[in-house]
């Protein structure tokens, strides 16, 4: 299936590097990567042995976070460092003869962007290296057989080429209508059952399947007391966004392809990024029919759209003309990805897509920051000025679209302004005046500035 190993030959003929590195992993994997995208039939009856290659380990260990929270064992990156070869070779041997048990993951909780918590499960350092190394062996597969419109957690891909697919999408095709749509629990939703089937439609190296399910019904470990579901992967582990995609490639992107393809009869646009995606349609008719039996689709295997966050809109080129005749006022809005999708103009009158910071998003990130420079009250001047130059920086190079200039330079304010509040909260006057932080600002603080060029632009370099 995977073809004849490589011959022996000096070292600048071998394909894999000796030293522990991505692009020697990524090498040993061409063989699968090819015979994937050859025949989408192909079942693959001998993977494993890439997942206990020793080299692939080393490399997934050297690719962790290095000050990630420990599991329920206690291991953390350093310990396991101090004899990683002898660790590795042993770890490596367990899999080889199927001794190797997945442990359950550790439950913790992270606040969300509207205030409340999202589960997330802490595996051992040792399930983190073998799920990260399955995964890599996985992607060679999967990576051929992923849709166009699927941008979420896949290599060479990230939010900013959904966030353009869509802005393209949005103004060169008829839309007319937006389905923003969200699916309720999808990490806790998803069926072991229906998952295991759709993962044997390319993997008949049934040892790689019975690693994947030792992973699914490890349980979770919280205050003391460990359970099992028969559904749901625990968010927080590499493997778990590859098998969201997948999951989703087999329920919705492969039937909302051939909807598009079969049903349509005019424009439509798909984009996916993880559990969230935005469908646009040129005729509502279509965009309420598609919708229907989406939820059918959904229900089959378990999965609900979220009936608050669901929305089907008017919005496009003609949607503010319309509303204002039917007296309904401007046209809505949707979020997708921190940013608000909001119809506007250009300066010659032509419709456009205005992207601005989700405002409660804005706000969680400023509460943030006043909250650690609390913290940091009486840190030393340039050691408070590095960290916010980091916070500022990444939230510019994120955020730093076209058209949300506004956004980006009152957040810079604002974050000035809780520095001030904070620094005159240890000064012995009770105040700092305006004229030094204007000093700290243009010392430690970037300036508001767009970071990403028009879709448009960017897309046609790309394409």
């Amino acid at each position: 299936m995977e073809g004849r190993g490589l011959a022996k030959g000096s070292l600048h003929q071998q394909n894999t590097s000796r030293t522990p590195s991505r692009v020697g992993v990524r090498s040993a994997l061409e063989r699968v990567r090819r015979a994937a995208a050859g025949d989408k039939q192909v079942r693959f009856t001998a993977l494993l042995h890439h997942v206990y290659n020793v080299a692939h380990l080393s490399v997934a260990y050297h690719a962790l976070k290095r000050d990630a929270a420990p599991g329920i064992d206690g291991q953390t990156w350093e310990h396991y460092g101090q004899a990683c070869q002898e660790s590795l070779a042993d770890l490596a041997e367990r899999l080889k003869r199927g001794a190797y048990r997945a442990k359950p993951v550790k439950r913790a909780y992270i606040a969300k962007a509207d205030g409340r918590p999202r589960p997330l499960g802490i595996p051992t350092l040792e399930d983190k290296i073998v799920q990260r190394t399955t995964a890599e062996v996985l992607n060679a597969i999967y990576e051929t057989d992923f849709v166009d419109f699927s941008y979420g957690f896949r290599p060479g891909r990230n939010p900013h080429h959904a966030l353009d697919a869509l802005y393209v999408g949005l103004l060169t095709k008829k839309v007319n209508w937006v389905l923003d749509a969200d699916i309720r629990g999808f990490f806790e939703a998803i069926d072991h059952g229906w998952l295991v089937k759709f993962l044997e439609h390319r993997i008949a190296d049934r040892r790689v399947v019975r690693l994947i399910q030792k992973w699914l019904n490890a349980g979770v470990l919280a205050d003391g007391t460990r359970t099992w579901s028969e559904t749901g992967t625990p968010q927080g582990g590499s493997i778990s966004p590859l098998l969201a995609n997948v999951y989703l490639h087999y329920v919705f992107d492969l039937w909302a392809r051939w909807w598009r393809r079969k049903q349509a009869h005019g424009d439509m646009v798909i984009v996916r990024y993880a559990d969230d995606f935005i469908v646009g349609f040129q005729h509502r008719a279509e965009a309420e029919r598609f919708l229907t039996e989406l939820r059918e689709r959904f229900a089959k295997f378990g999965l609900e759209l979220h009936p608050e966050k669901t929305r089907l809109l008017e919005f496009g080129a003609f949607a503010a003309e319309n509303r204002r005749r039917a007296g309904k006022g401007k046209p809505e809005t949707f979020d997708f990805l921190g940013f608000t999708h909001i119809c506007g103009k250009k300066r010659n009158g032509r419709f456009t897509v205005v992207r601005q910071t989700i405002r409660r998003r804005l706000q969680a990130k400023l509460s943030a920051v006043k909250a650690e420079l609390r913290r940091r009250l009486h840190d030393p001047l340039p050691q408070v000025g590095a960290w916010l130059r980091s916070v500022v920086g990444g939230h510019l190079r994120y955020y730093g679209v076209p058209m949300n200039s506004a956004a980006l330079h009152l957040f810079r304010f604002q974050v000035l302004r809780h520095w001030q509040r904070a620094l005159a909260r240890r000064s012995h006057k009770g105040r700092v005046a305006w004229e030094r932080m204007r000093r700290l600002a243009d010392r430690w603080l970037p300036p508001a500035r767009i970071c990403h060029p028009y879709p448009l632009r960017r897309l046609g370099v790309i394409t």
